[in-house]
């Protein structure tokens, strides 16, 4: 149990390092672009700059119509100052939704990286079970607190399986088929019990469960994954 914690610790540790790198390193990058690319927008006034040379550099433009045309070319100058600072402030927008967007996506990434290493440990290690009561007359298990129903057939799969383990022997599906049957293991075919295993698995309902309680040994047969000092018999 020491060891799970301590790997989950670890887990939680390493996330955390990756998430805070990911973070700085998304900034710094977005932080650059946006540098890089408000250095390099135009001058919102360097429109009216050279319309101001023009009137400066020019002293025959006198006349009423040019003065017009200049006074049209100041507005026009200032009407691209107000677009391109409007420009500035949407880019400016979206690089901090980039920014939320990025940060949210590396979070959920390490997030699921880190629940598929802790679903490895829980299948190589087993389920963790603190408690297995078994009540024969009411065909109720009680897992951990969480209360499943039983038809007979499965409570008397269960039950064979949980007295195997507490005397750590491994049955084929011959002889569980025996066991719960009476007949002799000889005459027993193993295909029927492994198909009393999946009946349990499917009447257990939650696949994770299952699949993880009742363990499958290559060439030897099945078993309960959990400690024998929890299994209670009522």
């Amino acid at each position: 149990m020491q060891d799970s914690s301590t790997s989950a610790s670890d887990t939680r540790a390493t996330g955390t390092r990756v998430v805070q790198i990911g973070i700085a390193a998304i900034v710094a990058i977005l932080l650059g672009a946006a540098i890089l690319l408000f250095v390099n927008l135009p001058d919102a006034n360097a429109f009216n700059e050279r319309v101001e040379r023009i009137f400066v550099e020019n002293d025959a433009l006198t006349s009423g119509e040019a003065i017009r045309l200049l006074e049209v070319l100041a507005q026009s100058g200032t009407t691209f100052s107000e677009v391109l600072t409007s420009y500035r402030a949407v880019i400016f927008v979206l690089l901090i939704f980039a920014t939320a967007l990025l940060i949210a996506c590396l979070v959920f990434l390490v997030t699921i990286v880190a629940l598929n290493r802790r679903m490895g440990e829980i299948e190589r290690s087993g389920i963790q079970v603190s408690s297995l009561i078994l009540s024969r007359e009411e065909r109720v298990v009680l897992l951990n607190n969480m209360e499943f129903k039983l038809t007979d057939a499965a409570m008397e799969t269960l039950s064979v399986l949980a007295e195997a383990r507490m005397d750590d022997d491994v049955l084929s599906g011959a002889e569980i088929e025996a066991m719960v049957s009476g007949k002799p293991a000889v005459d027993c075919d193993e295909a029927a019990g492994a198909t009393r295993i999946k009946r349990l698995r499917d009447t257990l309902g939650n696949q994770m469960v299952s699949e993880l309680l009742v363990k499958n040994i290559a060439r030897r047969g099945y078993m309960l994954a959990i400690d024998k000092d929890v299994i209670r018999m009522v």
